[in-house]
């Protein structure tokens, strides 16, 4: 387990703290169609943390060529459950290093806000690494007070309550994160370091790894469409 992370609950547990058995539970969002319209149709497309496939599905059944890439091999044993198309490659994403690219890389799950300075540029920098000339980065940023408006709570599609219980700093710009999944059967929590960026920090941090905001996609401005810079 990372220093800072933890997960508690049935199930295999993930180095950052998920469990795999809630993100096998856990349904799609609009994540789907908000990269649908942001990229070309039958794009070839890499997933980088892609978890247990909750979005690779979708994508795949929405005609891209999906390569999921995530650190876990539970994770991916998933996917290959869920998106029997997609292509897998376990691996941490800081190291990946697949000698080809793709007309699109994709980094979710606010994986951007990493509590770490350098793993932060390591994931940008792989997805610089990854991705054509002419193609895009897809990220995924935390909203605006997403660590100050605490305690909140969702219902996900599955059923699942989630709760954003807490966001304390413990230094450095650094928040512990505790999150809770209650299912009606089986509740879950993930404690997790992130640090909050500014928009001005985000498009910096871009910048280091030689890409560039090329559109907000979304109206609360989670959603980020990067072009690569030239080298």
């Amino acid at each position: 387990m990372r220093e800072g992370h933890q997960g508690t609950g049935p199930g295999a547990i993930t180095p950052d703290g998920c469990a795999v058995d809630v993100y096998r539970r856990l349904g799609v969002g609009r994540e789907p169609d908000v990269i649908e319209a942001a990229v070309p149709a039958g794009a070839s497309l890499l997933e980088l943390g892609c978890g247990a496939g909750r979005v690779t599905g979708p994508l795949i059944e929405r005609g891209f060529a999906v390569t999921a890439v995530d650190e876990s091999a539970e994770m991916l044993e998933a996917v290959r459950e869920r998106a029997p198309g997609a292509e897998t490659v376990h691996s941490p994403i800081e190291s990946l290093r697949l000698e080809r690219r793709f007309d699109v890389v994709m980094l979710a799950s606010f994986l951007v806000h990493t509590a770490e300075h350098g793993t932060r540029q390591a994931f940008l920098e792989a997805c610089r690494r990854h991705v054509r000339d002419d193609g895009c980065v897809l990220i995924q940023r935390e909203g605006e007070g997403w660590h100050l408006e605490v305690p909140r709570v969702r219902e996900d599609p599955s059923g699942c309550t989630v709760r954003i219980v807490s966001a304390d700093p413990v230094g450095d710009g650094v928040n512990s994160v505790l999150a809770e999944y209650v299912f009606p059967d089986l509740r879950w929590t993930q404690t997790f370091l992130a640090r909050p960026l500014s928009k001005e920090d985000f498009e910096r941090h871009l910048g280091e790894a030689g890409l560039a905001v090329d559109a907000y996609l979304t109206d609360d401005g989670t959603w980020v469409r990067a072009r690569p810079t030239p080298r």
